[in-house]
């Protein structure tokens, strides 16, 4: 008998590379803050992950340029055509953070779960 790790360890390895993906995009934002006409971007994580469940196991496609990344909307609009709000990137930044660690745990104690059941305890 035989254990399916997929299976086992659910969407988990899935939101982990999303939210690393999600990671870089924030932190570019961040990075491009006083560039004119720089667009912020954000993926939807909700959706994204939805998609990624709905496949037939073949995972995330995380095609930074494709659909998946979507513009962000400034609350207060520059004349130099930015859209990078700095405190809304660093509050969405640190949600991503805490959120990575969250999955990053759940992960974790699958794994252990899945270890002391091949090892009998």
């Amino acid at each position: 008998m035989s254990i399916d790790f997929s299976k086992a360890v659910g969407i988990h390895p899935e939101a982990l590379k999303l939210r690393a993906e999600r990671t870089k995009i924030l932190a570019s934002n961040i990075a491009n803050e006083s560039t004119p006409g720089y667009q912020a971007r954000d993926i939807d994580f909700a959706a994204s992950l939805r998609q990624a469940g709905a496949e037939d196991g073949t995972g995330l496609a995380l095609d930074t340029g494709e659909s998946s990344v979507l513009f962000r909307t400034p609350n207060h609009p520059t004349q130099d055509g930015n859209t990078v709000e700095i405190g809304v990137e660093q509050a969405e930044f640190s949600q991503n953070s805490l959120d990575f660690q969250t999955s990053l745990t759940f992960l974790n104690m699958k794994l252990r779960g899945l270890a002391k059941a091949i090892s009998g305890q």
